[in-house]
């Protein structure tokens, strides 16, 4: 009896058998995806590192030392060490308290707060600097309410690297924050018990047991904000110029796109910049590994907590300015500098008007042709980077072997590598003499660069979906006799379309205000949303700048609630 329940029936083996016959053999479809990864991904990568150490075809060593030894770029370098070290801290102070009131006191009841965290990493780094330039420069809101003697050291504060730095903080604490709040979740109530039963205080748990256990996690969200400010592009063309303060991705833009174009030097800096993300990554595995950490309790059964009693009234306080500083701040300055005739008159009733908003129906302006460009490239970016995702998390989730793990690094690595670093391998590749497809400076290279940098986001949404699908149906329709074609048709794509769209609503948001590829790549004569908006900001016309970003901020958010409601409805067809 044993020997016939175990051993495998004709009927399964027709099963595996149909469900490893497709229309091609697998082979195949591994080799065409590792070919499309290796011009998408590695090779723009790889062109980077040859024309760093050989410029001209031989190695050349001497030039690469050269370059990095001037006294110039070792300054740009240690600016930029300093500025990502300060974001670091920068988002702990916001992130850690943050985390802990939502998961270990009453207001993890406020879920209203979890959303109101992603409005900074939803808001592009650009407009969030531009908007606070606006509101602390001279004759600016904060000087117009506080008069120019109270508000001459905040702007003096401000205009520096740590104000650089706290700029980018408020972007990127959503990251950290996620990450700690996490990993209180997971530690639960058990060893804080313990060490309250011994007599321990508020103060030694946190210090001896809460602390010590979220280290390896907050060491892998340092890691992240780390290499995101490294790489951030945003606040150090705006701010960063404007304050003489040069970083790595300032530096390397003004060599790939001013004159005298220096393609060498902005290889050997980016090689440096992407040395510096892998060098974090080490320090952060050996600081990891030194610990050896271990969860206590895999998942909390019963969560820690603690009551606030008369520290809640400052909880409240440090929540609200968090929130004004990093939301209500950027997003104010830009709804009303778009309203403003005059920046200088203030913000009084006979200073509004929408005269901003119909200069963008101007055809003269471009307005609307910059949002129609930014539209229609980020639609088909946001599908193509679908299409190519779905296919990339099928490959990698369910196979094993050398290639399928290839394919996946190669998928993420965009995600990993600094945006500009990306930028400058595609120029490098696509503007080769030898280079067959003639797409550099056209708007497809605009496609291409969005497709690259948002492929990472596709893929790890379809892969979260098809992981957690087991074999059954699929089984059962192979039993019935249901072709391949049939099983993908009307199985496979209807249960992993949400993560499909939630990584083409991804992609699509983002291209929608991507920058440092808009600016790189674009052809002369096309402008999208970004490159308009950064356009009116440095010849001055703020305000008209910030009109388009809250036409940009309302077309994305009509196309993420379209979205969501198709999501919704074919979650409702699924449980119906």
């Amino acid at each position: 009896m044993t020997d016939t329940l175990t051993r495998p029936t004709d009927a399964d083996a027709a099963v595996g058998r149909s469900r490893a016959r497709g229309p091609l053999d697998p082979r195949i479809i591994n080799a065409g995806a590792l070919i499309l990864l290796g011009v998408l991904v590695a090779a723009p990568l790889l062109l980077i590192l040859l024309r760093a150490v050989a410029p001209e075809g031989t190695p050349a060593l001497g030039q690469v030392w050269e370059v990095l030894a001037s006294g110039t770029n070792l300054g740009i370098i240690r600016n930029t060490v300093l500025l990502s070290t300060l974001v670091v801290v920068g988002s702990t102070v916001l992130a850690a308290p943050l985390a802990f009131l939502m998961s270990r006191t009453s207001f993890r009841r406020q879920r209203w707060l979890d959303i109101l965290v992603i409005v900074p990493f939803m808001t592009p780094p650009y407009i969030n600097s531009m908007a606070w330039i606006i509101f602390m420069r001279p004759r600016g809101l904060v000087e117009q309410w506080l008069g120019p003697t109270a508000a001459a050291p905040l702007q003096s504060a401000f205009f520096s690297v740590f104000g650089m730095a706290m700029v980018m903080s408020f972007n990127l604490f959503p990251f950290l924050y996620l990450i700690l709040r996490n990993s209180l979740d997971n530690i639960g109530a058990s060893p804080e018990e313990a060490a309250s039963v011994h007599g321990g205080s508020f103060r030694y748990r946190l210090r001896r047991v809460t602390v010590p256990l979220l280290l390896s996690g907050y060491s892998m969200g340092a890691l992240l904000v780390f290499v995101k400010s490294a790489g951030e592009f945003g606040t150090p063309i705006t701010l960063g110029n404007r304050i003489g303060f040069i970083v790595l991705v300032s530096e390397i833009f003004q060599h790939s796109s001013i004159f005298p174009i220096d393609f060498t030097s902005a290889a050997i800096l980016s090689t440096v910049l992407l040395s510096l993300g892998i060098g974090a990554w080490f320090v952060q595995q050996w600081f990891v590994a030194r610990r050896n950490d271990r969860v206590v309790a895999g998942r909390a059964q019963k969560p820690a907590s603690v009551e606030l009693g008369r520290w809640k009234p400052v909880a409240w306080a440090w929540v609200v300015v968090t929130f004004v500083a990093a939301v209500g701040v950027p997003y104010f300055t830009v709804f009303a500098s778009a309203f403003t005739r005059l920046e200088s008159a203030g913000l009084v009733w006979s200073n509004l008007t929408l005269l901003n908003f119909q200069v963008l129906f101007d055809p003269g302006s471009g307005a609307l042709t910059a949002i129609g460009n930014s539209f229609r490239l980020a639609l088909l970016a946001a599908t193509i980077a679908a299409t190519i995702g779905m296919m990339v998390a099928l490959l990698a989730v369910r196979q094993r072997g050398v290639a399928p793990s290839t394919i996946d690094f190669l998928s993420l690595a965009p995600n990993t590598v600094p945006a500009i670093v990306v930028i400058v391998g595609l120029i490098f590749l696509w503007n080769a003499p030898w280079m067959p497809a003639p797409i550099y400076n056209t708007t497809w290279m605009l496609v291409l660069a969005y497709v690259v940098l948002y492929l990472p986001f596709s893929v790890q949404n379809v892969k979260a979906v098809y992981s957690q699908l087991g074999d059954t149906l699929f089984e059962a329709a192979a039993v019935a006799g249901g072709s391949w074609w049939y099983r993908t048709r009307r199985i496979l794509l209807p249960l992993i379309m949400p993560g499909v769209l939630a990584g083409w609503v991804m992609a699509f948001t983002i291209s929608m205000r991507e920058l440092v590829g808009s600016l790189l790549v674009r052809p002369p004569s096309v402008h999208v949303i970004s490159t308009y908006i950064f356009r009116e900001f440095e010849q001055g016309n703020r305000s008209l700048g910030m009109a388009v970003a809250v036409i940009g901020v309302f077309t994305t958010t009509i196309v993420l609630v379209i979205a969501d409601q198709y999501r919704g409805r074919m979650a409702a067809r699924r449980t119906g």
